[in-house]
């Protein structure tokens, strides 16, 4: 097996193979041309993100400058995702997003690790394991997924949390490491922020 197919296997592997490496850098080429697109340039960064990713949904808009490792090669966005500034998406592997999911500045998603062993990580091994994110999902500011982690839809994640493990549907989760705080409820759907009520004309 090449150091290639290990990339999705979650078996150690060389990330600086030659193989792996002149794949990785033509990702990064169009990368570079996304992040410099002009703010005007809206047709562009369309075309270009869905040249990039695996999968890039209707209504997907991503604000410059992303980073990526692989340039979402391994990043499978659904419909109407939406990421503020300086998402670092670390897409060794695969990274699945579902629909309407959002993204607060400064969130990072790695799909990417290296052994504990100070041995193994001199030899500059690697291994990936995907993660996901369920539809709906809010990700904060500054918040930060660990590999292999899968967050359920409908979930908030507080700005700054580091997640660590799974997350299930329709909870708040918030901290370092990452935790449930509560589920998402009826009180949600009358107030947004404090004593503020929700107008209800938003929930026609």
């Amino acid at each position: 097996m090449s150091e290639r197919d290990k990339l999705h296997t979650g078996e150690l592997y060389d990330p600086a193979d030659p193989e792996v490496m002149a794949e990785q850098i033509m990702c990064l080429e169009r990368l570079y041309d996304y992040n410099a697109t002009r703010p005007s340039e809206t047709y562009k960064r369309e075309m270009l993100l869905r040249a990039m990713f695996a999968e890039a949904g209707e209504g997907c808009y991503v604000e410059p400058p992303l980073r990526a490792n692989w340039g979402g090669h391994h990043v499978h966005f659904g419909n109407n995702v939406y990421a503020n500034f300086n998402l670092t998406l670390v897409d060794d592997t695969h990274i699945y997003v579902g629909d309407n999911v959002m993204f607060g500045p400064n969130v990072t998603v790695a799909a990417a690790a290296h052994p504990v062993d100070p041995e193994l990580r001199r030899r500059g091994l690697q291994y990936n394991m995907p993660v996901r994110i369920g539809a709906n999902a809010w990700i904060g500011a500054g918040a930060i997924i660990l590999p292999g982690v899968t967050i359920g839809e409908n979930a908030v994640i507080g700005a700054g949390s580091v997640v660590t493990r799974d997350i299930p549907a329709n909870v708040v989760a918030v901290g370092d490491p990452c935790r449930v705080m509560r589920e998402v409820g009826e009180r949600d759907r009358e107030y947004y922020f404090g004593d503020r009520r929700v107008d209800k004309s938003f929930l026609q």
